[in-house]
C-alpha cells in the first residue's frame, strides 16, 4: 500500500517519539535531533514547568550511546555554573532507553544570532562569557573538545550557554594510542570509549586533536579562537579545511583573519595566538584569552600584539580623548588670552 510521505514522516517521528508512560512527563514536542538522539520538550508534571529531555535512539540504555549519555548527564552535573545547563534528571525509559533532563533553554544558537548582526563590542562581551563557563569546566577537571558555535545558545537576556558535552573528556584520562582519520571532510566523533580516537568537529578542531593525541585546556583555547574569528568575520572559519590539512598543520590565524581583513590588528593578534599550532604557543588558559579580549574593548594593551610607537599614541589618544580635549580647550583659551592681552 502507498502512502505519501507526509504520512510517513508523521508515522516515522511517532514511533521515534520516547514513551513517558508511568514516568511525571508529558511530550510537547521535538526540539531537535543529533547523531546520538534527540532532544524533546517536555512538561514536568510534578514541577508545572517545561524541560528538555535528551533521549539516545538505541532501545537499550547499556548500550554504548546509552552509557556516554549517562556519563554526558554525570558531566554537567558536575559543572553547576550559570552559563552551563543544569541536569534535573537521569534514567531509563520504559521502552528501554537512556535519558537525562535538562533546563529548557529558550533562545538561539551562537551562529545564528551572529548572523543577525550584532555589534562587534556586544558579541565579544558575550564569548567572554562562554569563556567564563570553558574556565569553569577546565577548572573543574573536564575538557569540553567540541565548542563550535553551534554548541552556544544564546539566551532571550543575553545570557551565553554553552551546550553539548557528549564527548567532554576528564583531564586526568590518558589517551593510550593514536589513530589517524581518513583524508576527508568527515572526521569521526563517535563517543569516547575508543583510546585515541579523533572527536570533535573539523573547522573548530586543535590540530593535536585531530591526532588522536590528548586534548588539554589549549585544545579548547584553539576552538574558541576559531569562535572569535567567527564572531569577527561572520564566517566559519577554515570551512575547506579537511583532514589532511589539519595533520599537515596548514590552518594557522593567517588564513582565519589575514591582515588586509578590516579587522582591529589588536584583535587579529589574540586570533593568532589562540589558533597556533603548537599548543605551546596559545594562550595558556581560557581565563587569558578572555582577559586579552577585555583589555581590547577596554582600549588597553593587549598581550598578544606587539605595538608599534604609532598604535601605542593612537590607542592613548583614545583611551584619554576626554582629557586630552579637555587640554586642548585649555591651551586654545590660553592662546587667545595671551593673543588678547598683547
Amino acid at each position: 500500500m502507498f502512502l505519501p510521505n507526509d504520512v510517513l514522516s508523521h508515522l516515522r517521528s511517532v514511533t521515534d517519539a520516547p514513551d513517558l508512560t508511568g514516568t511525571k512527563y508529558r511530550l510537547l514536542h521535538k526540539l531537535g535531533q543529533g547523531g546520538m538522539g534527540a532532544v524533546y520538550a517536555v512538561e514536568d508534571g510534578e514541577l508545572g514547568r517545561e524541560a528538555a529531555l535528551k533521549v539516545v535512539d538505541a532501545p537499550d540504555g547499556t548500550t554504548e550511546l546509552g552509557t556516554r549519555l549517562n556519563r554526558e548527564a554525570q558531566v554537567i552535573a558536575r559543572l553547576e555554573h550559570p552559563g552551563i545547563v543544569p541536569v534535573h534528571d537521569v534514567g531509563t525509559l520504559p521502552d528501554g532507553r537512556a535519558f537525562y533532563v535538562m533546563k529548557l533553554v529558550r533562545g538561539e544558537r551562537l551562529d545564528g544570532w551572529v548572523a543577525r548582526g550584532q555589534d562587534l563590542r556586544v558579541a565579544l562581551r558575550l564569548l567572554q562569557r562562554v569563556c567564563e563557563a570553558v574556565a569553569f569546566a577546565h577548572a573543574h577537571g573536564v575538557i569540553h573538545r567540541d565548542l563550535k558555535p553551534e554548541n552556544v545558545m544564546v539566551g532571550a537576556f543575553g545570557e551565553a550557554l554553552v551546550m553539548d558535552w557528549g564527548i567532554a573528556k576528564s583531564k586526568d584520562v590518558v589517551r593510550l594510542s593514536s589513530t589517524v582519520p581518513s583524508p576527508n571532510n568527515a572526521l569521526p566523533s563517535g563517543p569516547e570509549t575508543a583510546a585515541g580516537a579523533v572527536v570533535g568537529t573539523p573547522a573548530y578542531m586543535a590540530p593535536e586533536q585531530a591526532r588522536g593525541e590528548r586534548a588539554t585546556e589549549r585544545s579548547d583555547v584553539y576552538a574558541l579562537g576559531a569562535i572569535l574569528c567567527f564572531v569577527v568575520t561572520k564566517r566559519t572559519p577554515f570551512e575547506e579545511r579537511n583532514a589532511r590539512d589539519i595533520l599537515a598543520g596548514k590552518v594557522a590565524g593567517e588564513r582565519a583573519l589575514p591582515d588586509g581583513s578590516g579587522c582591529p590588528k589588536p584583535l587579529i593578534s589574540i586570533c593568532r595566538k589562540a589558533l597556533a599550532n603548537d599548543p605551546v604557543d596559545r594562550y595558556g588558559t581560557v581565563p587569558e584569552l578572555s582577559d586579552d579580549i577585555g583589555r581590547f574593548l577596554d582600549g588597553a594593551h593587549v598581550h598578544a600584539h606587539p605595538e608599534t610607537l604609532g598604535e601605542r599614541t593612537a590607542r592613548f589618544a583614545v583611551r584619554h580623548k576626554v582629557i586630552l580635549s579637555l587640554f586642548g580647550i585649555y591651551l586654545v583659551v590660553r592662546l587667545a588670552l595671551i593673543a588678547f592681552s598683547d
